[in-house]
């Protein structure tokens, strides 16, 4: 009992280690894992940081700027320039006023010469601390430039969603890959499981004697031919599984799975020019763009806003002081003021960058233009072509019920010794294609649908909710 009991615990905690290492998604995990994980993602969700730091520094330019500033300096030798000798002006002065006067007769000896010498009018030491603001009273740029910010924010969040459109599709088509890829793969070890079978029937059958030595050898081919496959679809699983863990952008060592199937399911395909229509609207790859012209015309209006005069206010307050020996004589003073600039000629600079401006401007429009055009001509082809799978699929499924039906006949003659070993290895390929063709069927369709839905914008806003606090006004 006690080593029974050991070999049962050993068992539960490999199987609980086993559901550990590999992890199980269904579609809505796969998605939601998907849009937290992807790096584009985040890098779009980077964009939009970006935009509202360059949203606040645009407004940052209409507020006051304050800023307080301290000096202190001496001076080892004090500048000194040129200057009237005042002890020769004073002399000649009080001279002067004595002659005029008659206190002492006139000697014009006493008059001395009239030079300029170098004179110091700084102290050595003084020191300055001023508190200064100034505020933008009317800048177009400022202006437009706030506004020009606001649209870039706008133009990274259409952004963030298109690639949270991408994504789900990409997660989509890589989920179903998956599913494509074990469903196959079952298939095909139902074939290679039913070759097995039947060549244990032939063995027994021909050690009875009542089958040749050919029919054997004919059934063990068909197995050795499946085994291959076998293991080739096996490869096709794993390398289907990399590429979603890929998408998902989990750990490359994360071992999954996923649970589901393709299915299909009668629905109403919509009108093409209806589609269109819906397409231009609301194709999140062509309102980034619209948004991108906008920012280019905002581009345009800052370049012009140069021509406009710039109209500012400023002012300041300082404390003062100066002295030879740290004796300080302080002082105060204070100022306000206006200040108008207008530029009246700068090289033509302006005018050219206009000019490259609007070029830009036709450009987006451009392309615009030529992203609605394959837009239209991509929703026409998506239901195109979910037209011609849908009228194929109920065929392909009728399909499969004629050779399950044609498999269990040539079994059932073989073992009657009406049929062959050909027969049911025609029947068995037969039985083979069409199942995968109605899979391939269910795939190809559940894709086109998906990139329908993408290039219509069509998504379920709950997926938007991931990054509600970048999608929304938020800080």
């Amino acid at each position: 009992m006690k080593r029974l009991s050991i070999i049962i615990l050993t068992v539960l905690l490999f199987g609980s280690a086993l559901a550990e290492a590999q992890k199980q998604y269904n579609l809505e995990d796969a998605i939601r894992v998907a849009l937290e994980n992807n790096y584009e993602t985040r890098s779009k969700v980077m964009d939009i940081r970006k935009a509202r730091a360059a949203v606040d520094e645009a407004y940052g330019y209409a507020l006051p700027s304050v800023g307080v500033s301290t000096s202190f300096t001496h001076f080892l030798e004090t500048p000194k320039m040129p200057f009237i000798d005042f002890k020769s002006m004073l002399s000649n002065s009080t001279y002067g006023v004595l002659f005029d006067e008659g206190v002492l007769p006139r000697d014009e000896s006493k008059f001395l010469p009239m030079k300029s010498v170098l004179q110091s009018f700084t102290q050595a030491n003084s020191y300055e601390a001023k508190i200064s603001f100034s505020q933008v009273l009317f800048n177009s740029a400022v202006f437009r430039g706030i506004g020009a910010s606001g649209i870039y924010m706008e133009t990274s969040k259409v952004s963030l969603k298109s690639n949270i459109v991408k994504t789900v599709n990409n997660v989509r088509k890589a989920f179903n890959f998956v599913i494509l890829s074990k469903s196959l793969l079952e298939i095909t070890r139902a074939s290679f499981e039913n070759a097995q079978k039947n060549l244990g029937n032939v063995k027994a059958l021909k050690e009875q004697g009542m089958v040749s030595e050919f029919d054997a050898l004919q059934a063990e081919v068909q197995v050795e031919n499946l085994r291959p496959v076998v293991l080739q679809m096996e490869n096709t699983l794993k390398n289907a599984k990399e590429a979603l863990k890929l998408t998902m952008a989990v750990p490359a060592s994360e071992e999954i799975d996923v649970a589901g199937e393709l299915k299909f399911a009668q629905e109403t395909i919509p009108e093409s020019e209806q589609a269109v229509t819906t397409a231009v609207k609301n194709n999140y790859d062509i309102q980034t763009l619209q948004y991108k012209q906008q920012v280019d015309d905002a581009i345009v209006a800052l370049s012009r806003a140069e021509y406009w005069p710039q109209i500012s206010a400023f002012g300041n307050y300082s404390f003062n002081g100066s002295s030879d020996n740290f004796d300080f004589q302080n002082y105060r003073s204070s100022m306000i003021g206006l200040n108008l600039s207008i530029n009246l000629f700068s090289g033509m600079q302006t005018e050219n960058r206009v000019a490259q401006g609007m070029i830009e401007v036709e450009k987006t429009g451009e392309q615009l233009n030529q992203l609605r055009h394959a837009v239209a001509m991509q929703v026409k082809m998506q239901i195109n072509e979910l037209d011609r799978i849908k009228s194929n699929i109920e065929a392909q499924e009728r399909n499969v019920n004629l050779a399950t039906r044609s498999y269990e006949l040539s079994t059932i003659r073989y073992r009657e010794g009406t049929g062959s070993q050909l027969e049911i290895q025609n029947a068995d390929l037969s039985l083979r294609q069409a199942k995968t063709n109605l899979l391939q069927s269910y795939f190809d369709y559940s894709n086109a649908k998906n990139e329908l839905q993408t290039l219509l914008g069509e998504i379920d806003p709950s997926y938007f909710q991931v990054y509600s606090n970048y999608l929304e006004n938020k800080k």
